[in-house]
């Protein structure tokens, strides 16, 4: 299966390190601030390309997507910051016929973790004196704050039935990989469930198990499609 890194950043390199293991060839570099830069989305060399992995800016998804579509090349995306530009982007995949993984996290255990933090939503909306928190902590350079998984949480907990104001805080320092928590106080105790990521490569294998999934499919999926997980939000099936 031959794959283009859209963003060679760290997340860009690390997915590029381990594509082997998941039978994938990196056919090309797409980033103007890498020395392995091989030029752009438009390029003629990728054609025959299976899937781009994009790990880019906001602003770069909103021009690469609908390319790479066109070109019949399917995408798993992976930057975040993009999601009030949604519809334009379904727009583009629904008329290119193409497909693409979209998660603001592709670690398998936050899937699994967005999961449990719907049915404790369910479980404490019933208990008024409890009150809810959710907070996430990232390394410095990352640039969006809350992240994509934070702001992910905050929508299911509330899709969940938990009505009342979750208060949403963020840190940034250091390397931090990526940790979130979510939490209830009460009155005399509090609860609180937290996952932690170790390192970057739950995300760049998480990318490449959605990327080989994706063969011959077309449509708009997230991580839960590929994992075979009910989307904790929706039970409907998103207009797929």
């Amino acid at each position: 299966m031959r794959i283009l890194l859209v963003g060679y950043g760290r997340m860009g390199q690390m997915v590029g390190d381990l594509a082997p293991e998941y039978g994938c060839e990196v056919a090309g570099i797409v980033d103007p601030a890498s020395p392995r830069h091989a030029g752009d989305v438009r390029d003629a060399r990728w054609e025959g390309v299976d899937a781009a992995v994009d790990f880019t800016s906001a602003e770069a998804v909103l021009e690469n997507v609908p390319v790479l579509a066109e070109r019949g090349i399917n995408i798993v995306l992976g930057t975040t910051g993009w999601q009030a530009q949604e519809a334009v982007l379904r727009k583009a995949l629904v008329t290119a016929g193409t497909g693409i993984v979209a998660a603001p996290n592709f670690s398998i255990g936050v899937v699994l973790f967005e999961a449990i933090a719907a049915q404790a939503a369910r479980l404490f909306s019933g208990q008024g004196d409890f009150g809810a928190w959710l907070h996430e902590a990232h390394h410095a350079m990352k640039k969006d704050a809350p992240s994509g998984t934070a702001l992910l949480l905050k929508r299911t907990m509330e899709a969940a039935g938990y009505d009342r104001p979750i208060d949403v805080s963020s840190t940034r320092a250091g390397h931090i990989p990526g940790v979130h928590t979510i939490g209830f106080d009460g009155p005399s105790e509090s609860i609180t469930l937290t996952h932690s990521a170790r390192n970057r490569s739950a995300f760049a294998r998480g990318a490449l198990i959605a990327a080989r999934w994706l063969q011959g499919k077309r449509g708009w999926f997230t991580m839960h499609d590929v994992l075979g997980v009910q989307d904790p939000r929706s039970t409907a099936t998103d207009g797929r």
